[in-house]
C-alpha cells in the first residue's frame, strides 16, 4: 500500500464528513446561499496567502532542486488562484477591496494558517509537506465529486471547474508523489510525524468549511 493510501485510509471517516457536509452538498446543488459563499471566498483569500507562505517555507527546506521548484511553483499558483478565482467571485458578489481588507480573519482560518506555518517553519521537510497536502488533495477530491453532480448552470461553476480541472489534478499528483517519496526515504518516526500532520490539516479543512457555512468569525457568539 502506498503511503498516500495509508494517509487516506487513516482519515476515511473525516473525509466522508467533509464530503457530506452541508457546505459541499449545497454547493454541488447550486443552492448554497451567496452570502455564505462570499464569506467563504473572503476567508479563503486570507487563507491562501498564508498557504503560499507555508509552501515557500517548505521549499526553503527541500533537499533537491526539483522539490524547490515544485513547491515554489505551487506557492505562485496559490496566489494566482486568489487573484483570479476569488477576484471573479468578489466582483460577482460585490465585495470591494476595502470590504475584503476590513473583514478580519476568522478563527478557523487563523488556526489553520498558524498550524501550517508552524509545521513548515518548525517541523522537518517531510512533516511540512504532509501538512500542506490536504489542501491540494481534499479540494481535488471534493471538486471532482461535485463536478459529477453539478448542473452546467451551477452558479459556482468557476470554483468547480478550477478544483476538478486537469491542471489542478497535475499539481495534486506531484504533491502526492513527493509525499510518497519522502515517506519511503524516512524512518518510522518520520512517517508518524507525517501522518499526524496530515490528519490535523484534514481536521482544519473540515473546520474551515464548517465555520464558513455557519458564518463564524473569531468567536462563536453561542459560547461568548
Amino acid at each position: 500500500m502506498r503511503f498516500r493510501d495509508q494517509l487516506w485510509q487513516a482519515t476515511e471517516d473525516l473525509q466522508a464528513r467533509i464530503r457530506d457536509m452541508p457546505f459541499n452538498r449545497e454547493l454541488a446543488a447550486g443552492s448554497l446561499p451567496p452570502v455564505v459563499f462570499s464569506g467563504y471566498i473572503i476567508q479563503d483569500a486570507h487563507y491562501l496567502e498564508g498557504f503560499a507562505r507555508g509552501l515557500s517555507l517548505a521549499a526553503s527546506k527541500a533537499v533537491d532542486p526539483q522539490a524547490v521548484a515544485q513547491l515554489a511553483g505551487s506557492a505562485a499558483g496559490a496566489i494566482a488562484v486568489e487573484r483570479e478565482l476569488h477576484g471573479h467571485y468578489m466582483g460577482l458578489f460585490g465585495v470591494s477591496a476595502a470590504q475584503f481588507q476590513a473583514t478580519p480573519v476568522s478563527e478557523a482560518c487563523d488556526h489553520y494558517v498558524s498550524f501550517l506555518l508552524r509545521s513548515t517553519a518548525l517541523g522537518d521537510f517531510a512533516e511540512g509537506v504532509a501538512a500542506l497536502l490536504p489542501c491540494f488533495w481534499i479540494y481535488h477530491e471534493i471538486g471532482q465529486g461535485i463536478a459529477r453532480e453539478a448542473a452546467p448552470e451551477n452558479p459556482y461553476r468557476a470554483w468547480i471547474d478550477t478544483y476538478s480541472g486537469e491542471g489542478f489534478a497535475e499539481g495534486v499528483e506531484r504533491m502526492l508523489a513527493l509525499t510518497d517519496r519522502l515517506a519511503a526515504e524516512g524512518d518510522e518516526a518520520c512517517r508518524a510525524r507525517m501522518q499526524r500532520a496530515f490528519a490535523r490539516s484534514c481536521w482544519h479543512e473540515w473546520h474551515f468549511w464548517h465555520s464558513a457555512y455557519h458564518q463564524k468569525g473569531w468567536q462563536d457568539p453561542s459560547v461568548a
